[in-house]
């Protein structure tokens, strides 16, 4: 029995190294991209962002951020009772896009 679950386990994280790197290029690559805009003045800062959007979501545990660099949006993560929900920003105006439960 403990063999079987040692190599399941060893497929999973085998197979998540895999699609990993990807995942990791991009993310790093938005990052990136947000700072560059930052600097440039085409983009509010992620603490901006966060500073206008927490104090309305204080009922849920915030999750975290992503940046989508094509939409120039920043996407916040949040759970509540087991639901998780986001809200897209305008990354340039601070406008909340969309809200999603």
């Amino acid at each position: 029995m403990t063999k079987i679950i040692a190599s399941c386990l060893a497929a999973i994280l085998t197979l998540s190294g895999a699609m990993a790197p990807h995942a990791l290029a991009q993310q790093s690559s938005d990052q990136g991209e947000a700072r560059k805009e930052m600097q440039a003045g085409n983009v509010l800062s992620l603490r901006e962002i966060e500073r206008r959007i927490l104090p309305s979501m204080r009922d849920s545990e915030y999750l975290g951020p992503a940046y989508d660099s094509t939409a120039m949006a920043y996407r916040l993560k949040f759970i509540k009772d087991g639901r998780v929900s986001f809200i897209d920003i305008d990354a340039r105006t601070g406008r909340i896009l969309q809200r999603s439960r």
